[in-house]
């Protein structure tokens, strides 16, 4: 993460801050409006609220005790010191598992986005043969490093806000208040509904890959990494809940019952879009943001996965290391997107449950080792105890509620 360091100025909070939300907000938020269909839009902010201040305070807490070790410490150096190598083989497969499963879940976003946007203009080019191109393409930006990743991510959330504002813009004038508040069913239950949307949530803040590499890339500096977690967080807050009202506010709850059943993907949810507002500028700047959208998300989770895989290994940072950790870090899930595509939705919530373990229990875990290890260095996390405590608790029910939804326990509306 030091190659923007060799210059005397220190790199700006905006740059992490566009790492960060450009990781969060990515194809993940296509999923939010369907998997919260059931519970619709009051009951999903709630969720979405709690999912958000305990996934920031998770990864404040992981900030905490990553500041104990040298630069260029990762998950697996930091949890094998504190937590044991046991607990750190487990964290790990999660981490990998995660952050693997996001990277499958981006490939099959952007094969399905690509193949419905150039679909008239380029009809041989199918879902399979999009995801592969645009993987290859964004493989060798990971290749090139942190510094070109930052740089793209800011040119591709530039790009995705401006798109963001006009498409949003557009679909808020169309908004109607009787869709919000689903006043066209009369004695629909929503609360029986709510414990689904807990795991995509959660998935849906997914940053903490990515703390590491800044605590490295900004020297240590605690307040400016903290901004950037905060500020990043918030950034990606206000866009899902402009998404919800936009989505939510436009479809009607019945018609996201289609949208799951037809695998939950965005160019469903594109489509679906279209065939209610006929205009076709809004359409196309539709499309824009959704490319935006996987392509920034595609940058951070990927770059995650590469500094992971680097640490884990133990992989030289120079081109022909870098070469071998990229390899490592698309293998897989472009090889799963080649055989199964359309698997979008799934390896969302499948992420959340993994990302329960690595990002929620093991960094309050660590917080409570370090604090009882270490002096204090000038920065913790406030609140004390309450504040893991509530982590822990945040992990906990995630954990059950995925135990149950895997089991085909809890009730599912749109199916």
């Amino acid at each position: 993460m030091a190659e923007i360091l060799s210059g005397r100025k220190a790199p700006s909070v905006m740059w992490g801050t566009m790492i960060i939300s450009g990781t969060i907000i990515g194809a993940g938020m296509f999923s939010l409006p369907v998997v919260m269909s059931g519970a619709w839009f009051s009951w999903s902010t709630l969720i979405l609220l709690f999912s958000w201040f305990c996934m920031l305070l998770s990864g404040l807490l992981y900030l905490e005790s990553s500041l104990h070790y040298p630069d260029g410490a990762n998950f697996s150096t930091v949890t094998r010191d504190l937590l044991g190598s046991k607990w750190n083989l487990v964290n790990g497969v999660t981490i990998a598992f995660v952050l693997g499963i996001l990277t499958y879940a981006y490939i099959s976003a952007s094969g399905s986005i690509l193949h419905h946007t150039f679909s008239s203009t380029l009809p041989w080019l199918s879902q399979r043969q999009a995801g592969l191109l645009f993987t290859l393409l964004l493989a060798v930006f990971i290749w090139l490093g942190t510094a070109v990743v930052s740089r793209m991510t800011f040119i591709f959330l530039f790009a995705k806000l401006a798109a963001f504002l006009m498409t949003f813009g557009g679909l808020l004038w169309h908004v109607r208040v009787d869709n919000l508040l689903d006043t066209q069913q009369s004695g629909a239950s929503y609360f029986p509904y709510i414990f689904m949307v807990l795991p995509f949530c959660l998935a849906s803040f997914g940053y903490h890959g990515n703390i590491s590499g800044l605590v490295s890339y900004y020297r240590q500096d605690a307040a400016k990494v903290r901004k950037c977690l905060i500020y990043g967080t918030v950034i990606a807050l206000a866009i899902y809940f402009v998404w919800l009202i936009s989505a939510m506010g436009n479809i009607q709850r019945p018609k996201f019952i289609a949208i799951a059943q037809a695998g939950g993907n965005i160019d469903a949810l594109v489509a679906t879009f279209g065939d209610l507002i006929s205009s076709p500028w809004l359409g196309m700047l539709l499309l824009l943001f959704s490319n935006f959208a996987v392509a920034s998300s595609f940058l951070g989770v990927s770059l995650g996965l590469f500094d992971y895989l680097a640490d884990l290994f133990g992989i030289a940072n120079n081109a022909a290391g870098r070469l071998k950790t990229t390899l490592l870090t698309f293998a897989i899930p472009l090889t799963a997107s080649l055989i199964y595509p359309n698997g979008f939705l799934h390896a969302i919530g499948y992420a959340g449950l993994a990302a329960t373990l690595w990002a929620v229990i093991t960094p309050a875990l660590l917080a409570v080792k370090a604090r009882k290890r270490f002096d204090y260095t000038g920065y913790r996390v406030a609140g004390g105890n309450l504040t893991i405590m509530l982590v822990l608790l945040f992990g906990g029910i995630n954990i059950v509620v995925s135990l149950l939804s895997y089991a085909d326990l809890l009730p599912v509306y749109a199916r």
